[in-house]
């Protein structure tokens, strides 16, 4: 046998006709449909001692796209030969993912012959257990408490000097105007539940304000080995966002999703991927998301991510509010 190879593309037909053609070349060959499936084969593999040799991986999808898979692989399994394949790439991508370690890039469409001398020129590799404990070892994402307001300010003449209080309170990370259901969305953090029932009673207490809805922030329900994707992911690539956005107002827009708890993981991985949402976090039960997206003014990009989650069984009602910028940077 030339290796094991993990297929990941959307497309039934594609993985039908890879799996076929590369077990008539010699290799052992297992295809996933998306991300998630992946990375459960991924995990299961490891934990059965099995490595894979290779990882060929589609690069739009519906969940994670490959170059995001990309990422965390060569961090998980830095050995790891892989080769990316798409039939929508241009120079840019080709280049992305070419500049990591031991990867290779094939336009569709192709034969199985072209596939087969990709792999030849990628460097032989496994999965690697030193990048498996590295991944094992990765923190966890939150210590504090984290809590959204919404805020509906009923004196707007006041509003400005309402909205500056806010912004300057302790324990307040964001603070935004928006256009929407409400007008002022703040983002507070504490150590304690205690910290954040303070600061809770002392805007309640605030003239012209009156408190929308209050929402602590909760651990999404998600399988392990996609907890520690996205673990890994954030740290790596996304853990700059986070930090960039606190209390910044001239952010784009926060987008409110209304789902089923049932279908959580899947619409959290699907929201948390998007390259815009600049986080994406969990409240009121697993019921609702809401997440932050950056698109600096892009036009078409909130259209896009709210037509894109309108379309995943279990998003129920998506809602947006845009930020008006009220203090300049």
């Amino acid at each position: 046998m030339k290796g094991r190879v993990l297929i990941i593309d959307d497309e039934a037909e594609i993985r039908r006709n890879l799996t076929i053609g590369l077990t008539q070349e010699g290799y052992s060959a297992v295809a996933c449909p998306d991300g998630i499936s992946a990375i459960h084969e991924l995990n299961t593999s490891r934990e059965k001692g099995i490595a894979y040799d290779y990882l060929v991986t589609d690069i739009f999808m519906p969940d994670i796209d490959g170059l995001k898979i990309l990422k965390v692989i060569k961090i998980q399994h830095p050995d790891l030969p892989v080769l990316v394949i798409t039939g929508f790439g241009d120079e840019a991508l080709k280049l992305t993912a070419l500049s990591e370690l031991n990867t290779g890039y094939l336009d569709k469409p192709f034969e199985i012959p072209d596939l087969v001398k990709a792999l030849e020129e990628l460097a032989p590799g496994s999965m690697s257990k030193k990048g498996a404990e590295k991944a094992t070892a990765a923190p966890e994402m939150r210590e504090s408490v984290t809590t959204y307001f919404t805020i509906r300010i009923t004196d707007p003449m006041r509003s400005m000097d309402i909205y500056k209080r806010l912004y300057q309170m302790e324990g307040v990370q964001r603070c935004e105007a928006v256009r929407g259901d409400f007008d002022i969305i703040v983002v507070a953090q504490a150590g304690s539940q205690d910290e954040i029932k303070k600061l809770k009673d002392r805007i309640a207490a605030m003239d012209g304000v009156q408190l929308a809805s209050v929402s602590d922030v909760e651990r999404p329900k998600l399988d392990r080995e996609v907890n520690e994707f996205i673990s890994i992911y954030s740290q790596a690539v996304k853990a700059h966002g986070l930090s960039s956005s606190s209390k910044q107002p001239g952010t784009t827009s926060y987008i409110i999703v209304d789902i089923d708890k049932n279908a959580i993981q899947q619409i959290f991985t699907t929201v948390f991927f998007i390259d815009e949402v600049v986080f994406c976090d969990v409240i009121e039960n697993g019921t609702k998301l809401v997440g932050m997206v950056t698109g600096q003014g892009a036009v078409g990009t909130m259209p896009r991510i709210i037509e894109k989650l309108g379309q995943i069984d279990g998003v129920l009602r998506v809602r947006e509010a845009t930020v008006i910028k009220l203090v300049e940077d």
